[in-house]
């Protein structure tokens, strides 16, 4: 099974933090969709032998194009490969594009998972991020969207400054009540080159607290289980059935195709990415050329690659699957490294599997880089 990732590099305005590629000039919103698809047809043949199972339009902001330009990319995909009968299709939408005769649209549309960039849902948040939505517009599309949508993701930020405990809580407990079926949340992370770098740096924001995230994330953590969720990735958040597909695979190490500016790819052996730049990507994609860079992965690379994705989800680190893939010198290594962690009440071995603690869960990336094996 496989995946195609469709990178759609527009956002009304500029968030604070995010560091992602995506340009606020959308005058050239109509030719990167046709690009996008030329993409699509010259890469026809890289998943000769897959069945796509997802579909996922991420960006930047993927709402910002219009039902029509969402149904050809989707038709595209489905003219070039192999799809099967009820794939997972995700559209990221922000609020403010989430009017109720959009949703009505969209829920008539083959895209059958909305993941919304709620974030927070108070307004000194909202401000602070430089978000393009406000508090109400984000209650009332998630009202309007769970009266059409079964499968709903929303994301949610912890550790922005000035969030108490408190106000977190209640952003989880909102989202409990709407009865959601999934959550994607992430600590605040202050990326180099960003608005928010420089206002820490100038004194107009508070610097981000690691340990009020730290105690927000495990707030976090509690809440969200004893109302159901699995805490099947550290940031994600799903009820039974409801885990997302598309990232799934990702940690599981699937295949997948990434289109569009920016958007990576990986076929199992090799990953590949294309150049940050909308206008040299049209104008390569117009060419009939892919403008990609590729990097082949050494059994070390995909053997770290292993331990950092597979400490951060429920599914944890196979030593059996490490002897077969990589090899005793992998297992010897990964046990004796693991060691001090196992101590510490970091990670557990259950079945031949180390996982994540509780404990170790938001230290979880730390712990994999200690684990990895250095060249």
């Amino acid at each position: 099974m496989s995946g195609v990732y469709i990178h759609v590099p527009f956002c009304k305005q500029a968030c604070h933090y995010c560091d992602f590629h995506f340009s606020t000039q959308l005058g050239k919103k109509e030719t990167m969709v046709d690009a996008l698809v030329k993409e699509m047809e010259l890469r026809k043949d890289e998943l000769p032998n897959e069945l796509v199972e997802t579909i996922y339009f991420g960006g930047g902001t993927p709402s910002v194009l219009s039902n029509e330009e969402i149904e050809r990319l989707i038709q595209t995909v489905y003219d070039h490969y192999n799809v099967i009968d009820m794939p997972e299709i995700t559209l990221e939408a922000n609020p403010d594009d989430l009017s109720s005769n959009r949703i009505v649209q969209l829920s008539n549309s083959l895209i059958n998972r909305l993941s919304i960039g709620i974030q927070s849902f108070f307004e000194e948040d909202l401000q602070l991020m430089n978000r393009a939505h406000n508090a109400e517009e984000a209650e009332n599309c998630i009202r309007e969207a769970t009266k059409h949508f079964d499968n709903i993701s929303i994301d949610l930020i912890y550790g922005i400054p000035g969030m108490s405990n408190d106000r977190w809580k209640t952003n989880i407990q909102k989202t409990v009540d709407f009865g959601l079926p999934h959550i994607s949340s992430y600590a605040l992370t202050v990326e180099p080159k960003t608005a928010l770098k420089k206002f820490i740096e100038k004194g107009i924001v508070p610097d981000v607290d690691d340990e009020q995230a730290q105690e927000q994330f495990y707030i976090l953590v509690d809440l969200l289980e004893a109302n159901g969720f699995i805490n099947y990735e550290i940031s994600n958040f799903g009820k039974p059935g409801f885990f997302s597909r598309n990232n799934t695979s990702y940690w599981l190490g699937k295949t997948y195709l990434g289109i569009g500016p920016s958007a990576h790819s990986f076929d199992g052996q090799n990953r590949s990415w294309n150049i940050r730049n909308n206008v040299k990507y049209i104008k390569s994609i117009g060419a009939g050329e892919l403008p990609n860079e590729t990097e082949t992965l050494t059994q070390t690379d995909r053997y770290n690659e292993y331990v950092m994705t597979g400490l951060r989800t429920i599914w944890g680190v196979s030593l059996e699957r490490i002897t077969a893939d990589f090899g005793p010198k992998y297992v010897e290594y990964l046990t004796q490294q693991s060691h001090k962690f196992l101590e510490q009440g970091l990670l557990v071995l259950e079945n031949d599997t180390l996982l994540t603690t509780k404990k170790g869960k938001f230290l979880a990336d730390g712990i994999a880089s200690d684990l990895f094996f250095l060249r």
